[in-house]
């Protein structure tokens, strides 16, 4: 029974991506999947396609229902859409700005994927946003009171943007145990072109690359439960493993559960899509009713909105389910000898610890992300990386030093959809070599070992990641 149930699920999921899986679906690569190699596969659980094309992260999940589809489309529209200022006649897509980043969620999100770092000061890519804050009476960080808690570099007519990113880099000369070098760029961040007054010289700046958005929903529909057993918060096992849950505050006085964001700092896929848009487009929801303009930003107080809320209830919900909603690629080179040893490697080197391999999903009230197995490589909880990552600036339960461990799936096709391969929180990473590389703290164990490796094995464990 086991095995026609997966055969199923198999058939179920090529024949939606044959018949437009998403909407803007293409074939697939194979229809002859082998039944012993689909559970690996399916790193979505039924919330996979089979596509391998630069639409690969724009899919929908095969299973959603006609009217779910239906709502799938139009969040998609609202999410590829520029915003345009106000007032405009397109009056359900206006009140972009005063300040921003970016004036659609696909501007950094490209194709659902991820963003980078700009090459060079003249390098218009969207994707890379600075945090902003100074440290408040307990050391936790505040808002700065002149710009906010973000830099929005770019603005409507007639108001100043908020300043330019400045990115120095030191390269960071290595070698391999073997003898083979090595080079990291270690980037240094500062803001030029200050429109609203100077910055304070305690000022914390943490830079963030925006991540791929395709089975978030999937990961919110894993219990809490389930991510908070797996923490270890004191290491009481000794593996040198210490992952915790970022436990934020609620408005009745209790705390919930983070699970995304660069450091775990939104609960839900909702908050997430709501913050981005105050935050990143300037648009405002009813989570968020007031512009992000500071009582410095005069021009930026007086111009016209789109709306008291910007983003009605409706359209928030339809971005929301957009993005819950995006399915997750198939695995590739599934049993090929190389992707195999590279797949056992992450286990003996002791990177499954944080990026655990397969977690199962619980309960949610969209019926395809509902008790699912499926295989992200995230643990969903904050690890110490070391002072190489630091940005040195808390985020609610998070530190200085600690990162979410970010999910593996898809990680292979970000060349092929995003024609980059910038890796770790701010991009830093030109491959997954490098991203490795960087590890320290929790991670330096497994960063020894693979440095330890013969050129042969390090190839198999990075064609089994370029295999997700």
């Amino acid at each position: 029974m086991r095995r026609y149930v997966v055969a199923l699920v198999v058939f179920v999921a090529i024949a939606a991506a044959c018949s437009g899986g998403g909407d803007d679906a293409s074939g697939p690569t194979s229809t002859d999947v082998p039944v012993t190699l689909v559970d690996r596969q399916l790193s979505g659980g039924t919330g996979t396609v089979f596509n391998d094309s630069s639409d690969a992260f724009a899919q929908g999940i095969p299973t959603l229902t006609r009217i779910e589809r239906r709502a799938f489309a139009v969040g998609n529209s609202f999410f590829n859409e520029n915003w345009v200022t106000a007032p405009a006649s397109t009056d359900g897509r206006d009140g972009l700005g005063p300040l921003l980043n970016a004036q659609s969620c696909s501007s950094c999100h490209f194709k659902d994927g991820r963003g980078e770092p700009p090459v060079d000061a003249d390098d218009p890519t969207r994707g890379l946003l600075l945090r902003l804050s100074i440290p408040g009476p307990d050391g936790d960080p505040i808002p700065l009171g002149n710009y906010g808690n973000q830099l929005q570099d770019r603005s409507n007519l007639d108001v100043p943007a908020e300043g330019t990113i400045v990115i120095t880099t030191t390269e960071i000369p290595g070698a391999f145990a073997d003898g083979t070098p090595f080079s990291l760029l270690s980037p240094t961040y500062s803001i030029a072109d200050l429109a609203y007054g100077p910055v304070p010289d305690d000022i914390m700046i943490s830079p963030r690359v925006a991540p791929a958005v395709f089975g978030s929903g999937l990961l919110e529909a894993i219990s809490a439960d389930t991510i908070l057993d797996a923490s270890d918060p004191g290491d009481s096992d000794g593996d040198g493993i210490s992952g915790r849950p970022n436990m934020l505050p609620t408005a009745d006085g209790g705390t919930v559960l983070g699970r995304f964001g660069w450091k775990a700092n939104a609960p839900t896929v909702e908050a997430q899509t709501a913050d981005a848009f105050l935050g990143d487009v300037g648009i405002t929801s009813s989570l968020h009713p007031d512009q992000n303009c500071t009582e410095a930003q005069a021009e930026c107080l007086a111009a016209v909105t789109g709306g008291d809320p910007e983003l009605d209830d409706n359209k928030l919900q339809r971005v929301t389910f957009y993005t819950r909603t995006l399915a997750v690629p198939a695995r590739r080179d599934v049993g090929d000898p190389i992707t195999d040893e590279g797949e056992a490697l992450v286990t003996q080197l002791g990177c499954a610890s944080c990026h655990t391999p397969t977690v199962e999903t619980g309960e949610s009230e969209i019926e395809a992300l509902a008790d699912q197995t499926i295989h992200p490589y995230t643990d969903l909880l904050l690890h110490d990386m070391g002072d190489g990552l630091a940005d040195d600036r808390p985020d609610f339960d998070a530190s200085g030093t600690e990162w979410k461990t970010p999910p593996l799936w898809g990680i292979g096709m970000v060349e092929t959809v995003n024609g980059h391969t910038r890796f770790l929180h701010d991009g830093r990473a030109r491959n997954l070599t490098e991203a490795i590389l960087w590890h320290g703290g929790e991670g330096v164990a497994a960063q020894a070992a693979f440095v330890a490796l013969p050129v042969d094995q390090r190839d198999a464990l990075i064609a089994f990641l370029e295999s997700l």
